[in-house]
């Protein structure tokens, strides 16, 4: 049986039910599900043989599948956390009908809150024990580096997408979905991501050799208030950049043009100033780095 688990496998009919066909192959039995067969528009008969995915189901019962899971022995591929169990490990949905693989606790983060959760992603491919069970197995960094591509320098500065794939004390390293490889350095977030996550980050350099650096941090004015969001692209869209008011402009005026009271008003300004976007200069704020 261990031969068999986890690898497609060619098999004889031997009988059916109203919801199973049966088959043997090397004197064990499996069961497939008719609805698999009758989606196809066919039907199997007593003696004929039939290609398929073989496994143990979640109720311990040899099955096979003409679903063929892109996530094989030797086949990397993406699957979905669903589960989580603290004394085993994660479980991950690869296709399977009534079967979700597990990542051994063994092989994930010591520690758990870094364990991937359910909507996360890992790669993996799929490994049989000596009992003859089915494992998930994660894709290690020569796997990534094999699949990944490298980046170009006009990728500086652009929004992606990126599953983190490896967790290391110098940083995180994620998989975008253009396949680039990043690198996240603990300055550039606020938290340690976990294995699994996907998580939006900006490319803040490319190096020679294709890997991206990435921040998880917001850019400026996307850490800022939306008072002064506001502020700043009525400045954008304004011709000469500024605006005629200042922290100490009358809180009446300041309220009929903007619709604020004064103290968000300063506080929008306060932090605009602080982030270096702006300045304040005879009466008016003025935009920085922008041609009047």
């Amino acid at each position: 049986m261990q031969e068999l688990v986890g690898r497609v496998i060619e098999a004889k009919v031997t009988d059916s039910n109203d919801k199973y066909y049966f088959m043997q192959k090397a004197g064990v039995t499996f069961q497939m599900l008719k609805s698999e067969m009758d989606a196809e528009g066919k039907t199997l008969h007593i003696g004929g043989l039939i290609t398929g995915f073989a496994y143990e189901n979640e109720n311990h019962q040899m099955q096979m599948t003409r679903k063929l899971p892109k996530v094989q022995i030797g086949h990397y591929a993406w699957g979905e956390v669903v589960a989580q169990r603290r004394d085993l490990g994660v479980f991950v949905n690869i296709g399977l009908p009534n079967k979700d693989v597990v990542i051994s606790l063994d092989t994930l983060p010591t520690i758990m809150a870094l364990w991937p959760q359910k909507g996360d992603r890992v790669m993996l491919s799929l490994m049989v024990d000596n009992k003859g069970r089915l494992w998930g197995k994660l894709a290690d960094e020569s796997i990534f580096k094999a699949v990944t591509l490298k980046a170009r320098p006009a990728l500086k500065n652009e929004n992606i997408t990126a599953t983190v794939f490896r967790l290391k004390m110098v940083g995180t390293f994620v998989l975008t979905d253009e396949y680039y490889m990043g690198f996240v350095h603990p300055d550039e977030r606020d938290r340690e991501p976990r294995l699994g996550e996907v998580v939006k980050a900006r490319v803040i350099g490319v190096r020679q050799d294709g890997l991206l650096n990435l921040s998880l941090k917001p850019r400026a004015y996307e850490a800022i208030s939306q008072d002064a969001k506001m502020l700043l692209a009525m400045l954008e869209h304004n011709q000469t950049h500024t605006l005629p008011f200042t922290d100490k402009s009358d809180p009446k005026a300041i309220k009929e043009y903007f619709g604020i009271s004064k103290g968000q008003f300063k506080r929008a300004i306060g932090n605009l100033l602080k982030q270096r976007l702006v300045q304040q200069s005879e009466g008016q704020l003025k935009l920085v780095n922008k041609e009047n």
